[in-house]
């Protein structure tokens, strides 16, 4: 098949390295355009990033040479030569949301992986597994913009796909209250231990803005498409805390859920296992075959030995057992810049296309 041809804004950071690495040999979709910041633009992109190239494998032949792009002052340029773009820009919210609407607006959709769109209310919040109907309010979406091809879609937060996915599909026994607590990720702030050393040793009980996220984001993956909107469940009550703690990649959660209806916990095992969703029937490249894993072993899941499951876009569950003040507590874990972020945004790009949002120019 004819590739789709790709841009990613926001290409020299760790979240856009790592979309540049899922390019390579990618079955649908072929690296075009990777912008920056004005003082990356001009640079080779292996120039660009000297010194801070942070993935395992090395920058991908076809990237190496490619002349940096000004994200901000090329947007027609770049939405000339591309299908669609990926966005991981690192700026202020007030103007991500500026100019990823600017390049809506040049009929371009966006793929983003940030948070600045994600309380747009005709903007989809989309896990591919989860809720992929919500992605319908694009037409509405682009009756505000005026827009015949250009839209936004947004991935959501890292940490809440360490849980939400394991949750989901349990709903049907009505979730009435969730307590969670996240051991997040160095890479999740874009460090590693060599950028980090600070982290070797160490836990901070902190990360900024991100436990209000954790509480209300799941309740928009939650919810339903209004009159051109996304509304949000009302229910269940959330209460999150979120700490960072010296794991280079792997965003672990501690869950504690009530059901109106409490399931026995065979009936949850049997869910998980069986669970598929849109992304498995059409068989998109990055999909994992199995979403949802579950570990026998008390020790499991595991950061490092778990998080690269079916490449880093399995969500792993272990530890499942009834609690003394809630009905049950398990812990589950996501590769937070794989499912969590570029790759899930990837699975994005690939369900726009399969369902028709994302056309060839």
């Amino acid at each position: 098949m004819e590739k789709y041809k790709v841009g990613v804004i926001g290409g020299t950071g760790m979240v856009g390295q790592r979309f540049i690495s899922l390019m390579e040999n990618h079955p649908w979709f072929q690296l075009t355009a990777i912008a920056a910041s004005p003082r990356s633009a001009g640079k080779r992109y292996e120039e660009a990033v000297a010194g801070r190239w942070a993935m395992d494998t090395p920058i991908p032949a076809q990237a190496k040479d490619m002349v940096v792009l000004n994200a901000e002052a090329d947007v027609e340029k770049i939405a000339g030569m591309v299908d669609f773009v990926f966005s991981a820009v690192d700026m202020k919210k007030d103007e991500i949301r500026a100019l990823e609407e600017q390049y809506a607006k040049a009929e371009c959709p966006v793929v983003s992986n940030n948070s600045a769109h994600r309380w747009t209310p005709d903007v989809p919040m989309v896990v591919p597994e989860i809720n992929p109907e919500h992605i319908q309010v694009i037409h509405d979406q682009r009756k505000r913009l005026g827009t015949s091809r250009g839209f936004i879609a947004v991935k959501s937060n890292c940490s809440i796909q360490s849980y939400v996915p394991a949750l989901s599909p349990l709903r049907k026994f009505g979730i009435e209250k969730i307590l969670v607590c996240t051991y997040q990720a160095i890479s999740g702030a874009g460090k590693t231990f060599e950028t980090w050393p600070e982290m070797v040793d160490n836990l901070i009980p902190y990360i900024g803005g991100e436990e209000e996220k954790s509480e209300q984001e799941p309740l928009k993956v939650w919810g339903k498409v209004e009159n051109g909107v996304i509304v949000s469940a009302d229910s269940p009550s959330i209460t999150a805390q979120c700490l960072r703690v010296p794991v280079s990649n792997g965003h672990t959660a501690a869950v504690f859920v009530t059901f109106q209806n409490k399931p026995t916990m065979e009936e949850m095992k049997e869910i998980w296992a069986s669970f598929r969703g849109r992304p498995q029937e059409l068989e998109l490249p990055t999909a994992p075959k199995q979403f949802l894993y579950y570990f026998e072993e008390n020790d499991r899941p595991q950061a490092k030995l778990d998080r690269n499951l079916e490449g880093g876009m399995a969500v792993s569950v272990g530890r499942l057992r009834p609690d003394t003040q809630y009905d049950y507590k398990f812990v589950s874990l996501s590769h937070n810049t794989l499912r969590g972020a570029a790759g899930g945004a990837v699975l994005l790009a690939e369900l726009l296309c399969a369902e028709g949002f994302i056309t060839r120019r």
